[in-house]
């Protein structure tokens, strides 16, 4: 792998086509203070301009993927929840891949226990999988604070009611990665948990085979239904099924198949 160095509190590698991202507070749990969540705002985007990485892996160093907001330091800085009043009133939030506009997929890959505010790169992932040994619970009610963006990210790809559930029982109900995988919060379970990067990498790199192009018109696309009703969300998907005619990759495709060989698809940003 190839590693970026500016980052204290998160990694930033690459291996082949995939770009990874990785949370790296592993002595608190990899809880988020105010600097990482600053670099949360550099490292998206520095994978997304890299024309080399076509997809990107999130995940957590040591034992768990991520804690929420690091309680701790709430607690003792003198500022506590004030600091981001005015981020959340305004929702000028940079700390996840659709938050920051990044259209590349993003599988995230999650190790240990993931809760609170975790539930962020859960909820805007594209594609999650996790370890077998994954945990997962929401404990804003418990520690006095309001379940809210996360949760209203989930009920978009899960039952409204198991994630009600999630909310109210807090700290005290944890979810194991079989019943994530039942209720539709990951699609993938990864055992033993030791190989949960190493699929996470096949899974990036088999995704990567895919026209890059292709892939950014198609998650604005289905994110962008997302937002809209039934009719809105067709027409909005239409123009960007329209954007890709005459693209070089929708005649690569075909003649890739016709010859029996691997596509070469056109990178975002134009090169080959």
């Amino acid at each position: 792998m190839t590693a970026s160095g500016n980052y204290d509190h998160l990694i930033v590698e690459r291996e082949g086509p995939v770009g990874w991202l990785i949370n790296d507070r592993p002595d608190v749990r990899n809880a988020m203070n105010n600097a990482m969540r600053d670099e949360f705002a550099e490292a998206w985007k520095e994978l997304d301009a890299d024309p080399a990485v076509r997809v990107i892996v999130h995940t957590g160093n040591g034992r768990d993927f991520q804690t929420g907001v690091d309680v701790s330091e709430l607690a003792t800085d003198g500022v506590g929840m004030e600091r981001y009043r005015q981020s959340m009133e305004d929702f000028d939030v940079h700390f996840t891949s659709w938050h920051q506009g990044v259209w590349k997929p993003v599988i995230t890959a999650v190790n240990g226990i993931c809760c609170g505010g975790g539930f962020h790169w859960v909820a805007d992932a594209d594609i999650v999988i996790a370890a077998s040994d994954a945990q997962f619970f929401d404990p804003h009610t418990s520690v006095g604070q309001v379940v809210a963006i996360e949760a209203i990210g989930l009920m978009k790809k899960m039952p409204v009611e198991a994630v009600m559930r999630m909310a109210f029982m807090g700290k005290y109900e944890r979810v194991g990665a079989d019943r994530a995988y039942e209720l539709g919060m990951i699609s993938e379970i990864v055992d033993p948990p030791a190989r949960l990067r190493e699929r996470a990498q096949e899974l990036g790199e088999t995704i990567a085979k895919n026209s890059p192009a292709a892939m950014a018109a198609t998650k604005k696309a289905l994110w962008g239904a997302l937002e809209a009703g039934l009719t809105d969300a067709c027409k909005e998907g239409a123009k960007h099924l329209v954007s890709m005619w005459g693209h070089p990759d929708q005649n690569e495709g075909p003649a890739a198949f016709a010859d029996k060989r691997e596509p070469r698809w056109q990178s975002l940003d134009g090169d080959t």
